[in-house]
């Protein structure tokens, strides 16, 4: 535990950190506005172009459980970038400050620095969770009624989406560090995983879009391997028509997170540190 402890230090001990805490407050009132948006949304007309998987998809999210669950995780595509590029800077600030070296002298069993880092990164990730998570539970039950809606706090779906949510946020602060070891520099962590993360995730979607609709509508399910998309469907509230099950996002993200933890941890012990 003060191996963990040290880790968190060192963040807290950067100005980074609470760079990234107050860019996360307007991405998170942005992302309440949108999916708010998103819930008076209406069903197209039948004659309107869409296909019929996705007017029972529209139809489905606007269901009042689908609605709650969505407005309950609001935060988790901004919130999980900003643990996803923290949890990288756990690992690529040893290397960026020249401390490397000193640490793992320190520590000479390079898996429990490692495994330090990990176990930092996930206290960081369920922080950021709570944060958005008690805001969320402050903010849309006034929402809701606006919508004309129950709170929807009673339902357990809503409670095992915001589990899951916390589990999303752990599975990518794990992630992070994976990531953090495969690209040492500090800069280049982080300009790569935000531009992969928001441009890469943009354009992947575009082209399964393109796919789905000129080649076979199926492969719109292949999308479940994109890590962001594993995360959405993991916390959605029901299954929607079309898509695979919530459970096959979970597996999808926890499958991730295991291999980038393992090459992480395998790596640290493997590499020459100077």
């Amino acid at each position: 535990m003060s191996l963990v402890n040290a880790e968190l230090f060192k963040v807290r001990t950067t100005s980074l950190w609470w760079i990234m805490a107050i860019v996360l407050v307007p991405l998170y009132a942005a992302s309440v506005l949108l999916n708010w948006a998103n819930a008076n949304i209406t069903a197209p007309p039948p004659d309107s172009g869409v296909t019929d998987t996705q007017s029972a998809q529209l139809e489905a999210s606007l269901q009042p459980i689908n609605v709650a669950t969505n407005l309950y995780t609001s935060g988790q595509y901004m919130g999980v970038l900003i643990v996803l590029l923290l949890s990288a800077i756990i690992v690529t600030s040893e290397f960026f400050h020249l401390t490397a070296t000193t640490t793992f002298l320190t520590t000479p069993r390079r898996e429990s620095v490692i495994l330090a880092k990990f176990g930092a990164a996930v206290i960081i990730g369920l922080i950021v969770w709570l944060f958005t998570t008690v805001l969320n539970l402050i903010v849309v039950p006034p929402i809701m009624n606006a919508l004309n809606l129950p709170s929807q706090l009673g339902e357990p779906a809503v409670w095992r989406a915001i589990g899951l949510n916390a589990l999303a946020f752990v599975l990518w602060a794990i992630l992070g560090v994976g990531a953090g070891v495969l690209i040492r520099s500090q800069i280049a962590a982080t300009l790569i995983l935000a531009i992969t993360y928001v441009v890469g995730t943009s354009a992947i979607g575009l082209i399964f879009l393109l796919l789905s609709e000129y080649v076979a509508e199926w492969i719109n399910n292949l999308q479940v391997l994109v890590p962001t998309s594993a995360s959405q469907l993991m916390i959605s509230g029901t299954d929607l028509p079309g898509t695979p099950p919530r459970w096959v996002g979970a597996v999808v993200l926890i499958g991730y997170a295991a291999v980038t933890g393992f090459l992480g941890t395998w790596l640290t012990k493997r590499r020459d540190i100077s």
